[in-house]
């Protein structure tokens, strides 16, 4: 096992998941969003600000390719991450990819009660937000569905169903204890 890469859209659960599997098998994780903060100094929304959407996507595939030769590791990346340029063709050659599929009305939920800023959901109405998460789904539903691995995760709402989640991959990847 070399590495495993969680894709999903935002608000799926990667980088809970991330984590918890990462505590359950002893592996180091990495969030991209969260390395790409680390080595630009920057919050993602700043990036976002400062260089707009194409020039975040840049940094976030060359980053991409920085941590996808970290060796034995768990990486979660941005719900955009496998949309743009070759990184979907990528982060199938460097691991084992896991899509955390889960519905519109989840995803909506999630987001609400995030504490995460998302630069794509700002200055939307509730109902736009919806509408705009259903409408980008669909257009990035191709992508995610290019994964090795799909796991659902719409009842992934407490600890337990997490942890379920965690046994699920682990199956589905022939690991765990």
């Amino acid at each position: 096992m070399n590495r495993i890469i969680i894709i999903g859209y935002m608000g799926s659960g990667k980088t809970t998941v991330g984590n918890a599997l990462s505590k359950d098998l002893g592996l180091p994780f990495y969030d991209l969003d969260w390395y790409i903060e680390t080595r630009m100094h920057a919050t993602v929304k700043q990036l976002f600000d400062q260089r707009g959407q194409d020039g975040f996507r840049r940094i976030e595939h060359n980053m991409l390719h920085e941590v996808a030769e970290f060796e034995n590791v768990i990486i979660s990346c941005g719900g955009g991450t496998p949309c743009f340029f070759d990184n979907m063709d990528y982060i199938n050659q460097q691991g084992e990819t896991v899509y955390l599929k889960c519905t519109t009305d989840v995803l909506y939920q999630h987001l609400k009660m995030g504490h995460t800023v998302r630069p794509l959901l700002l200055d939307k109405t509730p109902e736009e937000v919806r509408q705009f998460i259903e409408q980008q789904l669909t257009e990035r539903e191709a992508y995610y569905k290019q994964a090795k691995h799909t796991i659902d995760v719409s009842l992934m709402d407490n600890y337990e169903k997490i942890k379920i989640t965690v046994k699920a991959i682990e199956r589905e990847l022939g690991l765990g204890k």
